[in-house]
């Protein structure tokens, strides 16, 4: 239908149209036109329209009928829809679709468990059944088959395998199955322990086929059964070590013999009894080892009932504890005491070989080497002689140094313990022990000289032990007396420096006759300076204590001022009597026990001492009297006087030893001599000589003389002197 009204301008119902401009407004005149065309051209529109709805108003009428139905059908589709989607959002299908296999999934499971649940019932019901089983049979006898069960349990999960996370149940059951192992352990082990019988009374060994309930077969092998044969026979084992194997190996007139039993009924026995006999000796074993192959044998027999498995766990609980037995009641008293007797031991090695050559063919023992222990001591015989040795000579050792003794020196010069120091002219005298330990060393280096190399390397450590035990032990035991001055610190003194100087000489005075594997290592060098360091620690010790005294009593003299006065004259003179009775008395106590050279040595140290202290003493004093010069000099030869004996006992050259003696004996002459005397001995050097400085004669003469013009001519002639 075309109504002719598409893309109509209302500028073109004017007539004037194509002179308008169309950016310019209307005019009134132009608008009224306008208006009153458009009223026609509508009027125009609306009868079209009413003439063509009038000829097509059948299919007007139809469409509409159609509109109206499909609306009405739309409606419901989308009220369906709202309702479909309604449904959806408050219960999404997937959503119920999942709940429901969720559903199944949980019920198969739950079936699953309720089927292991009473699969586990099951097996805990068959479980129970079967233990009650083994009860019974452990109280009626029937062991074999109740081992067995056992071990078929064991097996189970209850048993073999614990898990971190499970039912409390199981533990009951692992628990329960215990309790029932060990219940049927411990009646056959008391069934093994009655069969084995000792009588005390009787002294005799019974062995019973049979038990209360079971026979003993049956309950060894329900024992091996459950692996429990070692728990089963240990009782068994330590009786016969007790009173059977041990009294034989330990006392020889103790032996056994098999016998009928006296109380044999229906039941099988064996007997072992105990026989005296008249001693024998086990010289080299072929008795001794022929009684234990007979007990063994027995053993075998009656218990064991020749099953290898079983003769072989008694062994395994016996065997170390004879080897030990025989090592210690036998062999090892039957090492011989000296070198020559080795040989005699071949028939011990060639019997023990054979002892266990048999054990080993009666399967009581395997090839392995760990079970040949008794070859293997003996085939070490030397090695053992030689421990043997040594052993005896440490405890040797170690005796004579628990009873440290020395002796009081001899007026005759003659002693036992007066040694002769290697390789110099002089002599001290030496502690009783010291001088068994040195014989000690020397008779074990002599046994090293008659002996094997294995042997003689145990005899060259034995010796060096001795030594070392010396100065281990003796100056830890005499710590009281070495603190303080005794003759015993002398003695202990003279012993390690006898002993540092005689260890070298020993490897030259032996070692030609060692073994060959001995003489290129053998040595005695290395403990000399040990031993010498430690003579000199405790003599030096001794040194220091006497200077203490010395060094106190001089100081009693107050440094010799003003010895003009009568009571500081006496306190000098006795503090120079007090230095002259300690100087004495060391005299006394070291002269007979020292060596010679070594008394020299420690009395030039402390004379030395004595008179460098007092020379010091009386040149510090800064001004002398004419009658203190008297008075001091009379103490320096008082001093002098009184130690005529000492300087007797050191040397005739005393002064030449003593160099602080010329310097006091100078001393002395001095306090007599003039000023002019006293810078011509200075200028000739006659002073220098005896050890006075320039500083010292200057202090000492203006000390004694008064200021002069001759004192300072003097003293400008000394400093003069000093400086050319």
């Amino acid at each position: 239908m075309e109504m002719g009204t598409a893309n109509l301008d209302v500028r073109d119902l004017l007539s004037t149209a194509g002179e308008l401009d169309p950016s310019s407004p209307l005019s009134a005149p132009d608008l009224r036109l306008l208006i009153d065309r458009l009223q026609i051209h509508s009027s125009r529109i609306k009868a079209r329209a009413r003439s063509y709805l009038l000829s097509h108003r059948d299919d007007l009428a139809s469409a509409i009928s159609r509109a109206a139905t499909a609306s009405s059908a739309s409606s419901s589709l989308s009220d369906f829809l709202s309702t479909a989607l309604q449904l959806l959002s408050d219960r999404p299908l997937d959503l119920e679709i999942r709940a429901l296999a969720d559903q199944i999934v949980a019920t198969r499971r739950e079936l699953q468990e309720r089927k292991e649940a009473l699969g586990i019932v099951t097996e805990i019901s068959r479980f129970l059944d079967r233990i009650r089983f083994v009860r019974e049979g452990t109280r009626s006898g029937r062991v074999v088959e109740a081992a067995k069960t056992v071990c078929e349990l064991k097996n189970s999960f209850f048993v073999d395998k614990k898990a971190d996370e499970e039912p409390l149940v199981f533990d009951m059951l692992r628990n329960e199955w215990r309790e029932c192992f060990d219940e049927l352990q411990g009646v056959l082990a008391k069934n093994v322990e009655d069969c084995v019988r000792y009588n005390e009374e009787k002294r005799k060994l019974v062995v019973s086929s049979c038990g209360d309930k079971v026979e003993l077969s049956v309950a060894l092998q329900a024992l091996e059964i459950i692996d429990a044969l070692d728990y089963g026979m240990a009782k068994v084992a330590d009786l016969m070590i007790k009173h059977v194997i041990t009294p034989v190996i330990a006392d020889i007139s103790i032996s056994f013999t098999e016998v009928v039993s006296e109380d044999a009924t229906e039941k099988r026995e064996y007997a072992l009894q105990v026989v005296l006999s008249e001693s024998e000796e086990y010289s080299n074993g072929s008795v001794l080892y022929s009684r234990i192959i007979n007990i063994l044998n027995f053993i075998n027999k009656s218990i064991c009932l020749k099953k290898d498995a079983w003769i072989q766990c008694f062994a395994k609980m016996t065997w170390s504890t004879i080897t030990d037995l025989i090592i210690t009641n036998f062999l090892s008293k039957a090492i011989p005491d000296v070198p020559s007797k080795l040989i005699d031991f071949q028939d011990i090695m060639r019997n023990t070989a054979e002892f266990e050559e048999d054990l080993r063919k009666m399967h009581f023992i395997s090839d392995d080497n760990k079970d040949k222990k008794l070859s293997q001591y003996v085939d070490n015989v030397e090695v053992h002689f030689a421990s043997k040795k040594r052993n005896e000579l440490l405890v040797k050792a170690r005796s004579i140094l628990k009873g440290f003794s020395y002796a009081d020196p001899p007026e005759s010069g003659r002693s036992d313990y007066l040694v002769d120091i290697l390789l110099q002219q002089d002599r001290c005298l030496v502690s009783k022990s010291a001088f068994q330990l040195l014989n000690l060393v020397h008779e074990a280096l002599r046994d090293a000289c008659l002996s094997s190399a294995r042997v003689a390397k145990e005899y060259y450590n034995a010796s060096r032990d001795v030594l070392h035990m010396y100065m281990a032990i003796i100056p830890v035991k005499l710590e009281k007396q070495l603190s303080s001055i005794t003759q015993v610190a002398i003695i202990v003194h003279n012993d390690l420096y006898y002993m540092s100087q005689e260890v070298l000489g020993l490897a030259f005075q032996y070692r030609a006759d060692f073994p060959s594997g001995l003489q290129d290592h053998a040595t005695f060098v290395d403990l000399a300076p040990n031993l010498y360091e430690i003579s000199e620690d405790i003599l030096q010790r001794q040194i220091q204590f006497v200077l203490s005294f010395l060094k106190d009593a001089i100081d009693c003299a107050d440094g010799f001022q003003n010895t003009h006065l009568s009571q500081q004259y006496e306190s000098a003179k006795f503090s120079i009597e007090q230095v002259v009775f300690n100087l004495e008395k060391v005299r006394i106590m070291w002269e007979p026990f020292m060596a010679t050279s070594t008394y020299r040595r420690c009395m030039h140290t402390l004379l030395d001492f004595v008179f460098s202290r007092i020379t010091a003493e009386m040149l510090a004093l800064d001004d002398i009297a004419a009658e203190e010069t008297l008075q001091l000099q009379g103490l320096i030869h008082l001093a002098l006087e009184n130690m005529t004996s000492l300087f007797g006992s050191i040397a005739t050259t005393v002064d030449e030893m003593i160099p602080s003696l010329r310097k006091l004996r100078k001393l002395a002459d001095l306090f007599d001599m003039s000023l002019k005397s006293i810078t011509s001995a200075w200028e000739n050097g006659e002073l220098l000589q005896c050890g006075f400085t320039s500083s010292e004669v200057e202090s000492f003469i203006k000390a004694i003389f008064a200021d002069s013009n001759l004192r300072m001519e003097c003293l400008m002639q000394i400093e003069g002197f000093q400086n050319s």
